[in-house]
């Protein structure tokens, strides 16, 4: 279930059709495969750290912002949104355990070392690809991320084949190394 396009929100293939333009090289996919994880724990657990009243309870500023993500996966695809939502969750769980062990001020240290891990392995994927990350060109791309990696679990176990296929039929398949791509500096000649 995919959002028609048309209606204001750029659908499921849409989204990771742009994504995956600047993502074929098999190298640039691998550490995007570490590095989104450690990049969103990092910033579910720093947000964690921030609580926000309602009514008798207090929730955190991560479980809002992962409502709010699984909403938008869910309006793109209802097994995607699902998936996303569990990963959240787990996210969010594993940063409230951490917090309540180690405490906030050592939690937020461990996010910022995850955050910095996580993005220096995007920019080295990058490096291999020879192409600037996609969110230098469309911010709404930092949400696509996650995504992009669910898909490629799912196209990896065999899962939605067809939106595989037409992707790639766009953009190509993933190689094992990209020839003749554009420097980091120049935009993708795929989108």
């Amino acid at each position: 279930m995919s959002r028609a396009h048309g209606t204001g929100v750029k659908g499921l293939e849409e989204n990771l059709t742009q994504y995956a333009a600047y993502h074929r090289d098999r190298r640039n996919v691998a550490t995007h495969f570490a590095g989104i994880p450690m990049i969103v724990l990092a910033v579910v657990m720093a947000t964690a750290t921030v609580t926000i009243p309602v009514g008798s309870v207090d929730a955190t500023l991560a479980a809002a912002l992962s409502i709010a993500a699984c909403v938008y996966y869910f309006r793109l695809d209802f097994v995607f949104g699902v998936t996303m939502a569990v990963a959240l969750f787990a996210a969010c769980a594993a940063a409230s355990e951490t917090i309540a062990r180690i405490g906030p001020g050592a939690a937020l240290g461990v996010a910022l070392a995850l955050f910095v891990a996580g993005w220096g392995l995007q920019f080295l994927g990058h490096r291999y690809e020879g192409m600037k990350p996609a969110f230098f060109d469309d911010a709404r791309q930092l949400l696509i991320g996650p995504l992009f990696v669910c898909a490629e679990v799912f196209f990896l176990l065999g899962a939605k084949r067809d939106l595989r296929r037409r992707i790639e039929a766009r953009v190509g398949p993933v190689v094992a190394r990209r020839t003749g791509a554009a420097s980091m500096g120049e935009r993708s000649n795929a989108d």
